[in-house]
């Protein structure tokens, strides 16, 4: 017998919304995605509602009409392996058509109710920032598209690049507590998460791990093209299959709109282990879109 993790959900690759997983469907209380294909004229129709959303561009081109401001790609990337997201950003009350423009559009939102109104913001890749993470094998590029800091109420997303064979989310870390400082700033925040991942060759694969200390959560999982991994809780390390290349589109919610974590402690010495930075990173740059 086959056994499949209850934190995996495979894609439906005949629909054109390929993943929708809602905040009930992963039995938690904060965040929603979908992804979806249009072919060009085809449109992406909706409302906000009392949530906000963060469109994130995969792959081609489009054009969005909102209650909140126009907007359109001129740039976009040909796939996830070939340039930077451009991101949307719609507050709570927004009406919104999203039109393909390119034959082919792959386009993912995620979304969580939202306490606090901040202004639409359509995001061009120039302006995401790359973070250049980790070192040796656990070398990694992080993009920002919704990060800290970015006005918003509780949501965040970010696009992490993994080179072939490399560790990534590494040294394994866990945000599934709130835990103030003796100043009331917050030290880990309690968030959900989404991992989305595409690989760069079709056969390609990576591992992702999902446990807590205790490891009554214990789960070790191959992921393919589009696949989504659900993180309740617990540590979270991913490693990409020698051979290809990973990237995953993180979103999450939850206490605070916020990154912060705590570290697996069996693995804080590997922070001062690193001698330094794999030749492979960055993988993508904005400069890339324009090719």
């Amino acid at each position: 017998m086959t056994y499949t993790s209850p934190l995996l959900c495979r894609p439906h690759p005949e629909h054109n919304t390929y993943q929708k997983i809602m905040a009930s469907d992963a039995q938690w209380t904060h965040l929603n995605m979908e992804a979806r294909i249009l072919h060009k004229g085809e449109a992406w129709k909706g409302n906000t509602g009392e949530n906000e959303y963060g469109f994130i561009l995969l792959s081609g081109n489009y054009s969005v009409q909102t209650s909140k401001g126009n907007w359109q790609t001129k740039n976009g990337r040909k796939s996830v392996f070939e340039g930077i997201a451009h991101t949307l950003y719609l507050p709570r009350h927004t009406t919104y058509s999203i039109t393909a423009e390119s034959e082919w559009l792959d386009i993912a939102a995620g979304w969580c109710v939202a306490t606090e109104d901040f202004p639409a913001r359509f995001k061009t890749p120039s302006e995401a920032a790359i973070e250049i993470r980790g070192g040796d094998n656990a070398t990694r590029q992080i993009n920002s598209l919704i990060e800290p800091g970015f006005g918003a109420s509780r949501l965040v997303a970010v696009e992490v690049y993994t080179p072939s064979g490399n560790w990534s989310s590494y040294p394994a870390h866990k945000h599934d507590e709130r835990v103030l400082d003796e100043n009331g700033n917050v030290i880990e925040a309690c968030l959900e998460e989404f991992y989305f991942f595409k690989l760069d060759k079709p056969a390609g694969f990576a591992i992702q791990q999902v446990y807590i200390a205790d490891r009554s959560l214990d789960e070790v999982v191959k992921v393919r093209n589009n696949d989504v991994m659900l993180v309740p809780k617990g540590f979270h390390p991913v490693v990409a299959g020698h051979g290809f290349n990973c990237y995953y589109l993180n979103f999450l919610a939850g206490s605070d709109q916020s990154l912060a974590n705590t570290p697996d402690p069996d693995h804080v010495w590997m922070f001062d282990s690193w001698s330094g930075k794999d030749p492979r990173i960055p993988m993508v740059t904005a400069e890339m879109n324009d090719k």
